[in-house]
C-alpha cells in the first residue's frame, strides 16, 4: 500500500491513490468555474505519483527529502502537455521560470532531471487526455497562456491544501458557511426597499435613489466592462453593492469582489457589507483586521487563504500581486475570483507602474473567466485604449454630468502661489478647516505653527489605534460645530468621512484635488458658494522634498489649471488621465512584465517566478515598530519577547505598528532607538525603545541624521 499522508498521532493514513482522486475531483470543480474540469482533474490525478517511490514512502516515516513534484510534470511534458506539466512541477516550490535545460532549477531544466523510481503508478493511476485547450487568446497569446497556466494552478494547489487539511484536521472543517446571492440580494434590497420609492431628483436622496435604480437595472445586462461614475455624495457603496449583487444573480456568479486602493476604505466600506449582509458573509482581507476571538479569527484567515467567501473586501496590493505571484500560498486563492462581479473601487487609483499588465489581466478575466469588473470612482480615468478594442466599458450611472453638477458641494479655486506664511494666516482665520499638503515635513511645520487645542495632525506615523482615536474626536468636534484644524498628508483623502466647511489643498494630480474636495460640504448642508476648496502651490524650499511619485501628476496638474476653469469637470479630469498616461509612456509597464510574457509564445518559456520577484505595488521597503505605550501593546511586545509568534498575536499588534521607510528605520536603529524582537522568523519586528520619540499630536518623529537625538 502506497501512502501520501499519515497523520501527527501517527494512528491514521491516507493511500496516494485516495489522495490523487480527492484532490482531482476538487481540482475539477475548482477548473470548471471556467471551462476547464477536465484540465483541473487531470493535473490533480497526476500531481502526486512521485509519491509511488520506494523513497518517498521512506521519507514518510523521518526517511530523507526526496523530490516527488517533478515526476507528474515529466510524464504529462512527455505527453505535450506543457501547460498541465507547469502546474505540476511547481505544486510545491511554485510555478518555475520555464529557462532552458542547461538550468536545472527551472521547468525545462527539471524536465531532464533524474528521479527515483515511481513506475509503481501505473499499477493505480492512468494519465488521463486532455480536450482542446478552453482558451481565447488576447494579443499575441503569451499572457493569456501564461494567465490561464496560473489559474489552473490555483485549482491544483488549492485542492492540494483543502484535501491534506482535510485529512490531517478533520475536526476543524469550518468553510462553506455562508448565505447564497440570492439571500444577500433580498437582505441587501429590504435594506434599500425604502429608499427605491424617492424619484424627487432635486433632492440628495432622490438622485441617490435614481442612481441605485440604474445600477439594479443595468445589473440585468449581459457580463462585461462597465464603469460607474457616481460624484462624492452620490451613494457609491451601497450603489455599486446593488449593481453586483443583482448582477451575481442573473448570471449565477460566485461571489463580489471589492478592490480597494485603501485599508480606511475597506475597513468602511466592509463595515457597511457586514451591517447589511451578515459579518459570517464578508471576507475583510488585509492586514489590520481585528477579530473578536479565536474561532472568529479561525474562520477569517482559512477563508483568507482562498477567499471562500462570497464578499471579499481586499486591497490593489492583494489582488494584483496575487495575480502575478507564483507561490501556492498566494495563488491558491486565484481560481475563486472567476464568475465573479470585481468592484475596482477609486479605480483611478489603480498602480500606474504596472497599469498595462494590470488593465490586461482584468482583460482576461472578464474574457476567459466569466467575470464582470465595474471601474467605480468620482473621477473616471481614461482607461478604455488600454483594454482590447473589442471591450467596450458601459456607464451605469444616469447622466454623469448631471450628476456631477448637482452632487456638487464646493467651489473650487486656484489662488496660485503663495508662501507658508500666507497659508498659515489663511487657515488661523478658519474655524473648521482642512489642509492637504505633498510633505510629510511640510505638515508638521505648518502643524506646529499653528498648534492649538483645536489643531490636529494625521500622519502615516501613527499607529492604527492612534489614528482611529483621532479621526473620532476631529469627527465629534465637526458635527458639534466646535473649532477643528486637521493640517495632513493625502491619507484623508479617500475613506475618510470628513466635513469640513472649507479645505486648502497643495496642488496634487486633479484626482487628488477632488478627493480633498470631497470633503469640504460633505453632507452639503452648507450653501455652496460659502463652501471653498482652496488650490494652490507653495513657494520652493530647499529643507522640502516632493516625493518622486508626486512630480509628474502636479506637473501634468499644472496643465490642466492652465486650460480649464473648471479642473474639476469631468473633461478636465479626462484629459489630465489621457496626458498623465502618454506623458508615462513605457512607464506604465515599468518592468515590461506584459511583453516578457507574450514572448514566451511559442516556445511555452514563461518567467513566473522572475515576475513573481519583482511585480511590488509598493515597492519601497518598511519596517515594522511596534509602539508598546498602551497597556494592550505593551502586554503584546512581553508575549513577543517571550516567544508567542501566533497570528492572532501579530494580528492584534498590528493595531500599536508604524511601518516605516528603511532610511528612517535606520536612522532610528542607527542611534540605538529600537529594541529588536522576533528577528528569528519571516517577520522582522521591533519595538520603540525611546519613548519620548512618540507624542500624542504628532506620532513618531524621526530626525534626518543617523546617530542624532532624533527628536524635532
Amino acid at each position: 500500500m502506497y501512502l501520501a499522508h499519515i497523520s501527527d498521532d501517527k494512528l491514521r493514513e491516507q493511500t496516494i491513490r485516495e489522495h490523487l482522486e480527492g484532490v482531482a475531483k476538487l481540482s475539477a470543480e475548482f477548473a470548471a468555474s471556467f471551462d476547464s474540469e477536465e484540465w483541473g482533474y487531470g493535473c490533480g490525478l497526476v500531481h502526486d505519483i512521485g509519491k509511488y517511490s520506494a523513497e518517498f514512502q521512506k521519507r514518510l516515516r523521518g526517511g530523507a527529502k526526496v523530490d516527488h513534484a517533478t515526476a507528474g510534470a515529466q510524464e504529462l511534458y512527455r505527453n505535450k502537455n506543457v501547460m498541465q506539466a507547469y502546474c505540476v512541477a511547481g505544486h510545491h516550490s511554485g510555478l518555475p521560470d520555464g529557462g532552458s535545460p542547461a538550468e536545472p532549477a527551472t521547468f525545462y531544466g527539471r524536465m531532464k532531471k533524474d528521479l527515483k523510481d515511481y513506475q509503481a503508478f501505473k499499477e493505480e493511476i492512468e494519465i488521463p487526455a486532455f480536450p482542446a485547450l478552453p482558451l481565447k487568446p488576447i494579443g499575441r497569446g503569451g499572457f493569456s497562456a501564461a494567465f490561464f497556466i496560473r489559474m489552473l494552478f490555483s485549482c491544483l494547489v488549492d485542492a492540494d491544501y483543502l484535501d491534506t487539511e482535510h485529512f490531517m484536521r478533520p475536526e476543524s472543517n469550518t468553510r462553506g458557511n455562508y448565505d447564497s446571492i440570492e439571500q444577500l440580494f433580498d437582505r441587501l434590497y429590504e435594506h434599500i426597499a425604502s429608499w427605491l420609492t424617492n424619484y424627487d431628483e432635486n433632492t440628495v436622496y432622490g438622485r441617490r435613489s435614481a442612481i441605485l435604480r440604474a445600477c439594479l437595472e443595468k445589473g440585468k445586462k449581459q457580463q462585461g466592462l462597465y464603469q460607474l461614475t457616481v460624484p462624492t455624495g452620490g451613494g457609491k457603496t451601497i450603489s455599486s453593492l446593488a449593481f453586483a449583487l443583482q448582477h451575481a444573480g442573473e448570471h449565477n456568479l460566485k461571489r463580489i469582489i471589492y478592490v480597494i486602493p485603501y485599508t480606511s476604505i475597506i475597513e468602511q466600506n466592509a463595515r457597511v457589507f457586514k451591517e447589511i449582509l451578515g459579518s459570517r458573509n464578508v471576507l475583510e482581507n488585509h492586514c489590520s483586521v481585528v477579530c473578536d476571538n479565536t474561532e472568529e479569527l479561525e474562520n477569517m484567515q482559512l477563508a483568507a487563504e482562498n477567499w471562500d467567501k462570497p464578499v471579499v473586501v481586499t486591497t490593489n496590493v492583494q489582488f494584483f500581486e496575487s495575480l502575478f505571484a507564483n507561490k501556492s500560498s498566494k495563488c491558491r486563492k486565484i481560481h475563486n475570483i472567476s464568475n465573479s462581479v470585481i468592484i475596482f473601487d477609486e479605480a483611478q487609483m489603480l498602480p500606474v507602474n504596472y497599469l498595462k499588465p494590470c488593465i490586461r489581466a482584468i482583460s482576461e478575466l472578464i474574457y476567459n473567466y466569466h467575470c464582470t469588473a465595474v471601474l467605480c470612482t468620482a473621477t473616471q480615468p481614461a482607461l478604455k485604449d488600454f483594454f482590447p478594442d473589442f471591450m467596450k466599458a458601459e456607464e451605469i450611472c444616469p447622466n454623469v454630468k448631471g450628476q456631477y453638477e448637482f452632487f456638487k458641494r464646493t467651489e473650487v479655486i486656484n489662488i496660485g502661489e503663495i508662501s507658508e506664511e500666507d497659508l498659515i494666516s489663511y487657515l488661523e482665520e478658519k474655524d473648521q478647516v482642512l489642509c492637504v499638503l505633498n510633505s510629510r515635513k511640510r505638515v508638521q511645520r505648518v502643524f506646529e505653527s499653528l498648534k492649538g487645542e483645536d489643531v490636529y495632525h494625521l500622519s502615516t506615523y501613527m499607529y492604527p489605534a492612534h489614528r482611529r482615536r483621532i479621526l473620532k474626536e476631529i469627527t465629534e468636534r465637526l458635527k458639534d460645530g466646535r473649532a477643528c484644524k486637521l493640517i495632513a498628508t493625502s491619507l484623508v483623502e479617500a475613506g475618510v468621512d470628513f466635513d469640513f466647511a472649507s479645505v486648502f489643498r497643495e496642488l496634487a494630480g486633479i484626482d487628488s484635488v477632488l478627493q480633498a474636495a470631497g470633503r469640504c460640504n460633505r453632507e452639503g448642508n452648507r450653501n455652496r458658494v460659502d463652501c471653498d476648496t482652496m488650490v494652490f502651490t507653495l513657494e520652493q524650499d530647499e529643507d522640502i522634498h516632493i516625493p518622486a511619485q508626486l512630480k509628474l501628476p502636479i506637473s501634468v496638474a499644472k496643465q490642466i489649471t492652465g486650460k480649464y476653469e473648471d479642473i474639476t469637470s469631468p473633461e478636465a479630469i479626462h484629459e489630465y488621465f489621457k496626458r498623465l498616461y502618454r506623458f508615462r509612456g513605457e512607464g506604465l509597464d515599468t518592468k515590461s512584465i506584459l511583453e516578457d510574457f507574450e514572448k514566451g509564445i511559442p516556445s511555452f518559456s514563461f518567467p513566473f517566478a522572475d515576475v513573481a520577484g519583482k511585480f511590488h505595488i509598493i515597492e519601497s521597503e518598511t519596517k515594522t515598530i511596534l509602539v508598546d505605550m498602551e497597556e494592550e501593546a505593551a502586554d503584546i511586545a512581553e508575549r513577543l519577547r517571550s516567544g508567542d509568534h501566533s497570528r492572532e498575536l501579530f494580528r492584534a499588534a498590528g493595531q500599536y505598528c508604524v511601518n516605516v521607510y528603511e532610511n528612517d528605520f535606520n536612522n532610528l536603529d542607527g542611534a540605538g532607538m529600537l529594541e529588536a524582537l522576533c528577528t528569528d522568523i519571516d517577520t522582522d519586528f521591533y519595538v520603540l525603545r525611546s519613548k519620548e520619540l512618540y507624542t500624542e499630536d504628532r506620532g513618531l518623529t524621526v530626525k534626518a541624521e543617523r546617530g542624532d537625538a532624533l527628536f524635532g
